[in-house]
């Protein structure tokens, strides 16, 4: 089945929210047309990282090569391209259907629809994509799966009469599944003869052959040994390694229109062969790229610290290591008095900063330090330069800037109606706008609400978990810029300010945050021989102040009677001292106290 006409395959995604069966579906179907054998077969097949195994959550997308004989007869190839479950990764899920003709819809027939089933159904309908609905877990003792039929139907306007009845678990409805499939999703266009034109939607770093590139032909044919164009980066090389994915990769000669593979060409980093690239042909280049390549942009900021100073090589070396791995994680040095060197590091969003985070700590035994996560800000200043800040330290002085301007979401939150009131509570002490609340059937919720970035950054999911005991579920995407009353507050220890817990707040939350934490420094810092005080201050007003008492000495223990002016020289020259130690003395923040600061500043926004 190398050589396979246009019209017997069938390109298809499946998109679902988190833990609706995705993985096992995709296991049964690997399954049931011999892809993998028994022996071969482990549970989430696809999900090759122990990050994803252990979290239940694809990080990394897959695409898998299937041969399939239908009930009448004929043989197809279904190319399964797998799709990552997280709204930080929304660009590589666009991409992934764009790729594919058709999509699997599965639903869990006991939770029903949710925010990221609603958000990759939006994607796939952009997409034009023939979408084919599946009741998953029907054998659960909780399914309901008339009623869950009707909510897709009233939520997501889908026909849902020829919906499957499936338990991936079990292996129900698989076969119904694989004849939907071959009878429901268009093949894609005969465009065989047309230049060659191909879409990037993933690409990986493999130590010994360079970068792998997969990727779906979209026209024309393209042979091992052919010299490609990559359109974006401008970049060309020669393809020494072309091949299915089946789902080990398998090597072939020649791919044409509508299949889908993957390239090695010793290329040396991700950056040049970006999800969403289209390639082409060097000696005959098409006209135009494929539409919607957009780069990555990441959203959310951290300063990464190894707690031990000599380890800042290995911290930049394993940056540099999974970065050939991921071309949204962006990094560059940063130096702070408190914690020394370190990076400070750009991400799509916060399940990205945790997954680099675990990975870095995991896989090359590193001990970190993370500052708390901010967002870029748009800064204009009095001249008229509109500057992009995501440190809170760079922030221009206040006779220097005009206005500042902060990233706004919407968020989306599907809920069961009883936990409507606390959920709006957290969204307007969030400073969040309220914009429409929808029914979408008996007992079940959308909130729709404009909330800044930043204050969705911190702990909002776990709040929200929390405030909906687990039902609630969330989707946000950005919408723009807004200007708000937005001030850099500044924790001074002994009259000197600590970059590393500056932070860009709300004028009406300044004073609230400085008065936690300097409570929470005051706590932490251990007493020194000199009075320090702690102190949160916006410019030069200080807003909140607090003190760690000197460690005294009985410096009148050794004073046995005579005149009360003995005592008092004894008490001057010891005061004398303690201000001489203030003047000169460094006080020294441990650790910890960063590490309580940031889970405060959680609390506190």
């Amino acid at each position: 089945m190398t050589d396979v006409p246009v019209n017997r395959i069938r390109n298809f995604s499946i998109i679902a929210h988190i833990d609706h069966g995705k993985s096992t579906l995709a296991d049964r179907l690997l399954q049931e047309t011999g892809t993998v054998t028994a022996r071969e077969m482990k549970e989430q097949f696809l999900d090759s990282m122990d990050l994803e195994r252990e979290r239940g959550i694809t990080i990394k997308l897959q695409a898998a090569r299937m041969n399939y004989t239908a009930k009448d007869g004929q043989q197809y190839v279904l190319n399964l391209i797998d799709t990552p479950g997280h709204v930080d990764f929304s660009y590589e899920v666009s991409r992934s259907l764009a790729a594919c003709e058709g999509a699997l819809l599965v639903v869990d027939a006991s939770q029903g629809v949710e925010a990221q089933t609603l958000a990759n159904v939006y994607l796939a309908l952009e997409h034009d994509l023939e979408i084919i609905p599946v009741l998953n877990k029907i054998d659960l003792p909780g399914a309901e799966p008339d009623r869950v039929r009707q909510e897709i139907e009233d939520v997501v306007g889908l026909d849902c009469s020829e919906a499957i009845m499936a338990s991936a678990k079990e292996g129900i409805g698989v076969p119904d599944i694989l004849e939907a499939i071959v009878q429901k999703v268009p093949p894609p266009a005969d465009t065989t003869n047309d230049p060659f034109r191909a879409l990037i939607f993933d690409s990986y770093y493999d130590a010994y052959r360079g970068v792998i590139v997969y990727f779906r032909v979209v026209d024309g044919q393209v042979k091992k040994g052919d010299k490609v164009y990559l359109m974006a980066s401008g970049k060309e090389y020669q393809i020494d390694e072309l091949g299915v994915l089946s789902p080990t990769q398998v090597q072939v000669d020649s791919l044409h229109a509508g299949e889908v593979g993957y390239f090695a060409a010793s290329i040396k980093a991700v950056e040049d062969a970006r999800v969403g690239d289209t390639i082409t042909l060097s000696a005959k280049k098409a006209s135009e790229p494929l539409p919607g390549y957009i780069e990555a942009k990441p959203m959310v900021f951290c300063g990464m610290f190894p707690t031990d100073a000599d380890q800042f090589p290995e911290l930049r070396e394993a940056l540099d290591k999974l970065k050939l791995n991921d071309a949204a994680l962006n990094f560059e040095p940063e130096t702070s008095s408190a914690m020394g060197f370190g990076f400070r590091c750009g991400f799509l969003g916060l399940l990205h900063m945790e997954i680099v985070q675990e990975r870095l700590e995991r896989e090359y035994n590193l001990d970190l330090i993370i500052t708390a996560p901010s967002v870029v800000y748009r800064v204009t200043t009095i001249k008229g330069e509109v500057v992009l800040i995501d440190n809170p330290g760079k922030l221009p002085s206040p006779t220097e800037r005009e206005k500042i301007e902060e990233p706004y979401v919407q968020v989306d939150i599907i809920t069961p109606e009883t936990y409507v009131g606390t959920l709006m509570e957290l969204c307007q002490n969030r400073r969040g706008v309220f914009k429409d609340m929808k029914y979408l059937t008996p007992g079940r919720t959308t909130l729709i609400y404009e909330l800044p970035l930043a204050e969705v950054v911190t702990d909002f999911f776990d709040q929200m978990k929390s405030r909906s005991r687990g039902y609630a579920s969330m989707e946000y995407q950005l919408i723009g810029y807004r200007e708000n009353a937005l001030v850099k507050l500044d924790i001074m220890i002994n009259g000197d300010p600590v970059d590393s817990l500056a932070t860009i707040v709300h004028r009406d939350k300044a004073y609230g945050v400085g008065r936690a934490l300097t409570e929470k420094l005051r706590e932490l810092i251990p007493r020194h021989q000199f009075k320090i005080p702690i102190q949160a201050a916006i410019g030069s007003k200080v807003i909140a102040s607090e003190h760690i008492p000197a460690l005294r000495k009985d410096v009148l223990a050794k004073c046995y009677g005579g005149d009360i002016s003995r005592k008092k020289k004894l008490l001057q020259k010891q005061a004398k001292g303690k201000k001489r130690m203030k003047a000169i003395g460094t006080v020294d923040v441990p650790q910890e106290a960063f590490m309580a600061v940031l889970r405060l500043s959680n609390e506190q926004s």
